[in-house]
Order: C-alpha cells, then structure tokens, then sequence
C-alpha cells in the first residue's frame, strides 16, 4: 500500500484526517431542508490514474468546467499535473480530460473561475513532498525497482535547486474559454477552489502564501485587472491560542447582503477538524475574528444559491466517510444540520466537493474519492434537490 503523506507534511502543518468534533449551528428555515439525491456517478474516464482536488464552475453560457490534479499515480506522487473536461448538458456527459499545466514537478489541488469579463482562471501549487516518499522507498527497498526507476526519473529531470525554483501558487489563465492559456504565473496564495467575483468587479482570492518561509500569510489578495496581476489586500486575524501554520485550504463567498464569507480549514487543538469562519463588511480590507461554525469537515466551498442563501459542501473524513452539505439563510450567521450527499465512501482519501446551481434550482457536486480495492482516486458527482 502507498504512503499517504499527510498535509502535515505536504505543507508543513496540518493533519490531513482530524477526529475531534462539534455540535452543528442550525440555522432558521434551513433546518428543515434535506437532500434528494439521484445518482452518485463515477465521471472520470481513466481508472489507472490517480484523480484529486476537482473544482467546477457553471459559465454564463451554461457550460461547465472541471479542473483537477491528474496524470498521478498515487495521493503524493512527482507526476500531477491540471487538467480539466467540460460539459454541455448540465452534467450528464464530459468531455475527455486535456492537460491545461503540467510543471516539472507535482501540480496539485485545482480551482477555476470565470472572471465577469469571461476570462478563465484556473489555480495550482506545486510541491516537493514526494521526494521524501522517494528517499523512504529507497532505504526500505521496498517499491518494485520499475517503480523507483520511475519516480527517480521524474525528480531528476532537473537539479535540486531548479525543482525548489519550481515551487509556488500558480495560475493561468484564457480569453478563448479554454482553447489557450497564458504562461503561468504567480498569484501570491493559494486554496483548493481558488478566487472568487465580488459585485463591484473586483475578484477576491482568500488563501494561504506557500513556501515563502516562516511568516506566511493567511488572508485575501486581490486583482482589479481580470486576474492578470494580484496584490495582498488584508490578513485573517489568528484566533487567540491558535497556530496559524495549522490554518489551510481557505474558501470565500460574497452574501446576499454584501458582506463577504470566508471558511478555514483547522487543525489547531482548539476545533481540530473543523471548519472556521471569517467575515468582513468593508470588501474585504478587514475581517472579523475567525470563529468556529459548529460543523466538522472540511475543506468547505462555498456557493451563493439563486436564492440568496449561502451553500457549503464539505468532506466528511470519518464514518460515514462521503460528502455533505449545509445552508445559511442569514448571510452565514447560522448554518443548518447536515444533508448527506454522500456515505458511501471507503476511507478518508476523499472529499474536497465543488458545487454549482442551475436555474431550475437543481444542484450538482463534484468530489473526488479513492474507491474500495483500488489504489487510484476518481472523480464521482451527485445531482441533487433540495425538498423540505
């Protein structure tokens, strides 16, 4: 069996599974509100490969895009790169995956957004943490020599100081929906889904800065120019008694009311494996407090339903492994008990769920998930309706 490394490691801090818990917020209405869900398909195409960390998007013209980590052959590997397919039905067919980036060394978790203006923008980061499964395997000897030769090849496709070169939060973008994309550049943060539009045009990216050493920030940048370039706007205060190394994977939404909604991944003891949440009143300048939300999993995305109220989709990494989901109809004040959109899963090495509405009201959730028996993770959705 593969070493899972975990985000400790990968990023050097953070556990990737947690087993403390907490009592759910529930909000008014919302709590009353439950899923009905028709079917949990399997949408990637390639069984042989490892699949992670998809996020999609629903574009004005109704098509949706979905971008992930892929190519890989294990949860850490020298081989991720992004790649991404499209729908023109809502769902029911995908186009065959193409490769948007692939860097000299591991791409991984991938967001897209579509700017106002119709630009995509799509996000990574690379990183280094399968050279210590590497240098494990090759002391233990205990990887077919085919398989080191492999992962060898990979790591020495350039020096040991060009794949340090390599590292940072990356991302590329494309005016032709998707045909082309620029060079990569970098953005200063990174979270799994990536930025988000605010109403005044202005795009909004809440994340966390990699490898820039031990005063790495946690906060939101912003671009005024359609994504081109991206400047640091405010930090999220760290809770009092938190480590704000154990703070990740950040996601963001802009309310009904104007005020802007941010979730945090936690493995602080205080709440370990739940989710904190952050909000700011001034367009993101400043940002309250974080504070818990009562709801453990993680990492959240956050979606503004056609009604105004706010939706959350989150990883459940414990019995009963799968996806769920809650709503806020007061601007994230509150947030209801749980819909399960998911329970079948088969360990921990699942989650990271991106959902987009239609206009009709139905929804669809995209995760990825590694499957009993087998070694690869795949991408598997759930359409689904709100009743209640």
């Amino acid at each position: 069996m593969d070493h899972l490394i975990t985000r400790r490691q990968l990023l050097g801090s953070g556990a990737l599974l947690c087993v403390t818990g907490g009592r759910p917020s529930v909000g008014r209405a919302a709590a009353e509100m439950s899923a009905r869900v028709s079917g949990r398909p399997v949408i990637s195409g390639q069984p042989d490969l490892y699949h992670g960390w998809p996020t999609m998007t629903r574009r004005r013209s109704g098509q949706l895009i979905l971008v992930w980590s892929g190519g890989r052959e294990a949860h850490v590997c020298p081989f991720g790169r992004v790649e991404m397919m499209t729908s023109d039905d809502a769902g029911r067919n995908w186009s065959w995956p193409r490769v948007v980036l692939d860097g000299d060394i591991d791409d991984r978790d991938a967001g897209v957004l579509e700017t106002p203006r119709g630009t995509l923008l799509v996000t990574t980061f690379s990183s280094l943490a399968y050279e210590a499964i590497l240098d494990r395997a090759q002391r233990q000897k205990n990887w077919p020599p085919e398989r080191i030769k492999r992962w060898q090849a990979a790591r020495d496709r350039l020096g040991k100081e060009q794949r340090q070169a390599e590292l940072g939060t990356w991302m590329i973008r494309s005016t032709d929906g998707g045909r082309t994309w620029s060079q990569r550049f970098d953005c200063g943060v990174n979270s799994p889904h990536g930025p988000i539009a605010l109403a005044d045009g202005r795009l909004l990216y809440a994340g966390k800065e990699l490898w820039r050493g031990p005063q790495s920030r946690i906060g939101v940048s912003e671009s005024t120019d359609d994504g081109q370039t991206w400047k640091w706007l405010a930090g999220i205060p760290t809770r009092t008694g938190d480590d704000s190394s154990k703070y990740h994977e950040l996601h963001a939404v802009q309310a009904a009311d104007g005020r802007i909604v941010a979730h945090i991944r936690n493995h602080n003891t205080a709440n370990a494996g739940e989710t904190l949440q952050s909000e700011s009143r001034d367009g993101g300048q400043s940002w309250s407090a974080l504070h818990p939300i009562g709801v453990w999993g993680l990492p959240s995305h956050l979606l503004k339903m056609n009604d105004g109220r706010l939706l959350m989709s989150y990883g459940h990494r414990r019995r009963p492994f799968g996806i769920q989901a809650r709503i806020s109809d007061d601007h994230g004040q509150s947030w209801s008990e749980a819909m399960v959109l998911s329970s079948d899963g088969n360990s921990g090495d699942l989650g990271y769920p991106t959902t987009v509405q239609f206009p009709s009201g139905e929804f669809l959730t995209a995760w990825y998930e590694r499957l009993a028996g087998s070694a690869h993770a795949v991408l598997r959705q759930a359409r689904w309706t709100l009743t209640g």
